[in-house]
């Protein structure tokens, strides 16, 4: 199957033209000038451009044990229609957690023939199973999870540094990336605990230096160690100097943030609204501000959604309570107009702003065949309207509780291509293995 789609506004890896993109079994073949195009080309609007996929390396499916949350079918559909053709599934929230060979093939056969786009997976490191790292590595995960303090769910433990360093040292060894949820535990047990409706009371109870301290502790480990590590959805500016630091030091970190800290801020949080609770917090302005300069300026690597949805019933939307409510952001469909909408309103490009959700995280994943529109990637493409308007109401997750409902944003995913076919919410996605965008390898017995 070939398609060819062009448009007076194309981005490509070097910057934005008028292009022809040309694709065959899946692969981009070509990228020529818009009129060197064959009969059948698909001609974008004026008003669109043509972006390559999204990729989310930071998507909890909860599928098996806890699908009523969400599920492979809704998860890839809201992908889809968001512009996002890869997601790669965190290990917990699941149940069993891919933490073993065993749980990934339970993992991956959940999923197989749901997907409406393409699904990569992350391994878990948790206290047990450092025998389980090569192997799943082996197997194809893109990396490994882990948490520093409790994660929420009972079966996926945290590392202690003892922990930390013992997985260091094994994942050294084969050149595989930690990621680290970093919010130091002895912190948060000094700070007054969640209850009731008050945000400012929540937001005491994560405070910024529990970050810091774990980010501190993640570096330290990683210098000593040699390996691969990288920051999951930092909230606190006031961590930025340490990784700066770091890298300086030579220490290899990278770091993301979320759709929700850039668009949010602590100030403009209502008492009781727990769909905003997130761990870390949503904090304050100057925060989100520090960290829109950090993505202009290289210090902070991608953006990427940390969509971590619940039922209804769990954001204790009945009583407004902090302290009860489950921590977690669904945005998985909004992230791009999200994001756009924020740089659009700094003078930031989109030129910009998409490599920070494509080529990045597609990097960091170790998935050389997505994230750019490019001769021999996947022809994963995206026709994006970005001075169109919309109000977000009704989305394709399983459950409709987000902080964006109402919300006005600007720029419309109105056509998504995977692999050179049209989305339209079938499941015609793939799963990945680290390293490529063909089919699995099969998970050794």
């Amino acid at each position: 199957m070939s398609l060819a789609v062009r448009a007076r506004r194309v981005l490509l890896p070097d910057g934005e033209r008028a292009a022809t993109v040309h694709t065959a079994e899946g692969r981009i073949t070509a990228v020529t000038a818009f009129d060197d195009a064959p009969s059948g080309v698909v001609t974008l609007a004026g008003d669109e451009v043509l972006l390559p996929g999204l990729v989310d390396s930071h998507v909890h499916v909860n599928e098996p044990g806890r699908t009523e949350w969400e599920g492979f079918a809704s998860a890839t559909r809201a992908a889809a229609a968001g512009g996002v053709t890869t997601v790669v599934d965190m290990p917990l929230n699941s149940i069993p957690p891919t933490t073993t060979v065993e749980a990934l093939r339970v993992k991956r056969a959940a999923a197989e023939g749901q997907v409406a786009v393409d699904v990569a997976f992350w391994g878990g490191a948790v206290p047990g199973d450092l025998d389980q790292l090569r192997p799943l590595h082996e197997a194809g995960v893109v990396g490994f999870k882990c948490f520093l303090l409790d994660s929420g769910v009972p079966e996926f433990p945290p590392l202690d540094d003892a922990g930390l360093r013992a997985a260091l040292t094994e994942l050294a060894g084969l050149d595989a990336l930690l990621i680290a949820h970093a919010e130091d535990p002895d912190v948060i047990a000094g700070a007054p605990p969640p209850a009731g409706a008050s945000y400012p009371a929540f937001l005491a109870s994560r405070p910024p230096v529990a970050e810091e301290t774990a980010i501190g502790g993640l570096l330290a480990a990683a210098r000593d160690t040699g390996a691969r590590v990288h920051v999951v959805h930092l909230a606190d500016a006031d961590a930025l100097p340490l990784l700066r630091r770091a890298r300086a030091e030579g220490v290899r970190v990278t770091v993301e943030t979320c759709p929700h800290y850039l668009t949010f801020a602590a100030e403009e949080v209502p008492d009781g609204a727990t769909s905003f609770k997130c761990c870390p917090p949503i904090r304050e302005s100057w925060h989100r501000e520090a960290l829109w300069a950090a993505l202009a300026d290289g210090d902070v690597d991608l953006v990427v959604s940390d969509h971590s949805p619940c039922t209804p019933e769990l954001k204790r939307l009945d009583v407004g309570d902090f302290g009860l409510a489950w921590g977690g952001i669904a945005s998985l469909q909004v992230a791009l107009p999200a994001v756009w909408t924020g740089a659009r309103a700094r003078g930031l490009e989109l030129a910009q702003v998409v490599p920070w959700m494509s080529a990045a995280p597609a990097r960091l994943a170790g998935l050389p065949g997505k994230g750019a529109i490019a001769v021999g990637k996947d022809a994963d493409l995206v026709a994006f309207a970005p001075e169109e308007p919309w109000r977000v109401a009704e989305l394709l997750h399983r459950n409709p509780v987000t902080p964006y409902a109402g919300r006005e944003l600007t720029g419309v995913v109105r056509r998504t291509w995977l692999r050179g076919e049209q989305t339209g919410g079938a499941p015609r996605g793939r799963l990945l293995s680290r390293g490529g965008s063909g089919p699995t390898r099969p998970v050794p017995e």
